[in-house]
């Protein structure tokens, strides 16, 4: 039978949520503004242009909430983005507001500590509110109330599905009502409509593989006569997958398996943590290079610098610079070899440079020209990269950014010599995880990370 005969609807879709939570926020927005008020001039009521600007800041704090998309729905959302979202919102209503008293040239008649206190204030209550509202519906979930009942289709042979615990499930507002395995026989396209109406299910989720993507039409066929929400959820845990995301190109949808993160905004942060951080330490060292070049110039014949190409971003190739730690010698063409431990070629200052990370202060240089970064993946011999692109799955994802000065690989003891496969798989694992989870925070965290871990390694000589 069709599941509109029985069908209960749920909390969220007998009562406007949303709405009720817009007036809520208001309301806080203008109780924040009455305990500001307060605080700042030891009255409760608020006088005329304070009324009307509490009215004008509680309005926009909505619009922006809303802008922001704070009043979706909570369903399968961590309580860690919906803050992110809310304290966006206010964020953006300040600011909103603060440019508005500047071109009104009103900004003067309002206390400046009142505002900061009606903005602080109004965050916290929202948060708050959130936050119990969040650990009640967490409880109710839990208790079984408030969840959507899934049908999950997937391969036959098992592949890919990976579900999480139930218990995580209930928490994020559903629960697993059946499991329908796909095949080639017709039969499981006559049991999915059954286990929907047994179920009274909410929504049905197609976890194949790629695959058996040809399932996904005759599935959305048979329920066809069936109000159910149907998603597919492709399965690629077999796939080496780098910042993959769903966006919309040329109009059209795309699972974007591999594509660089710094693209948009987050490049724009990134250049600029280069520039302020990068142009601030090349400042601070030129006193040090100028000694180590002198003491380079003294005790070994020879160029202070090594220059070599390597790989950077997007394939170009580009001109490191580093402090030649090693006596001038020639190589075979297209031959790096790697320098190993009491190598003859290293000099007794290289040693020293080397197991200091002094030789790679020039390269802040190449950080300033935009060709590297201060963090990212450590820029490898060409003829090191064309040795392991085919040894190491998705060895080349690490030039989808620019080659750093310091890494998440460093920074957890993967420097100096590459003697084995395993340690440049271990390498490139840590380099493609970082890509994948890069934040600003995140190179902060390596760069503190790098003075204390990063320049005195053993294995780096």
């Amino acid at each position: 039978m069709p599941r509109s005969s029985n069908y209960s609807p749920t909390f969220a879709e007998r009562y406007p949520v949303p709405l009720a939570a817009a007036l809520i926020d208001a309301g806080l927005a203008m109780l924040a503004a009455y305990i500001a008020f307060s605080l700042r001039f030891d009255a409760f009521d608020l006088s005329t242009p304070y009324l009307i600007a509490a009215i004008t800041w509680s309005c926009t704090v909505v619009a922006s909430l809303f802008v922001m998309g704070a009043y979706g729905s909570w369903r399968g959302q961590s309580f860690l983005r919906q803050v992110t979202r809310v304290a966006g919102g206010w964020l953006l209503a300040a600011s909103i507001l603060t440019m508005l008293g500047f071109l009104l040239k009103t900004s003067a008649q309002y206390s400046r500590l009142w505002f900061t206190y009606t903005m602080l204030i109004s965050a916290g209550l929202g948060v708050s509110l959130r936050l119990l509202a969040f650990l009640a519906l967490r409880h109710a979930r839990r208790a079984g109330r408030n969840l959507k009942q899934v049908i999950v289709v997937g391969s036959d042979a098992g592949r890919g599905l990976r579900l999480p615990s139930q218990l995580t499930l209930r928490e994020q507002g559903y629960a697993v009502a059946a499991i329908v395995r796909c095949s080639n026989s017709p039969e499981w396209l006559d049991t999915l409509p059954q286990q929907v109406d047994e179920a009274r299910a909410h929504e049905v989720w197609l976890m194949l593989p790629l695959s058996e993507g040809g399932h996904i039409q005759s599935a959305a066929y048979a329920l066809r006569h069936h109000v159910v929400s149907i998603r597919f959820m492709p399965q690629l845990n077999d796939l080496p997958l780098l910042n993959h995301q769903v966006s919309r190109v040329a109009g059209f949808y795309s699972i974007d398996l591999s594509v660089t993160p710094m693209d948009g905004a987050a490049r724009i942060v990134k250049r600029a943590e280069d520039l302020i951080i990068g142009g601030l330490i090349f400042l601070l060292i030129l006193p040090v290079c100028a000694v180590i070049a002198l003491a380079i110039r003294l005790t070994s014949p020879g160029p202070v610098l090594f220059k070599q190409y390597r790989m950077g971003i997007n394939g170009k190739h580009f001109k490191v610079y580093k402090f030649r730690s090693m006596v001038v010698h020639q190589e075979s063409s297209g031959q790096v070899t790697q320098a190993t431990k009491g190598d003859a070629r290293i000099t007794p200052l290289g040693a020293f440079l080397r197991r200091t990370s002094l030789d790679e202060l020039p390269q802040f240089f190449n950080v300033l020209q935009g060709r590297m970064s201060i963090v990212g993946p450590r820029p490898h011999a060409l003829a090191h990269n064309e040795y392991y692109k085919d040894l190491v799955e998705s060895y080349m994802q690490r030039h989808q950014v620019k080659p750093g000065i310091t890494g998440w690989a460093q920074v957890n003891g993967l420097r100096g010599e590459t003697d084995t496969l395993e340690k440049m798989q271990a390498r490139v694992e840590h380099d493609l995880w970082y890509i994948d989870n890069w934040s600003l925070g995140l190179d902060l965290k390596i760069i503190f990370l790098t003075i204390f871990k990063g320049f005195l390694n053993p294995n780096a000589y």
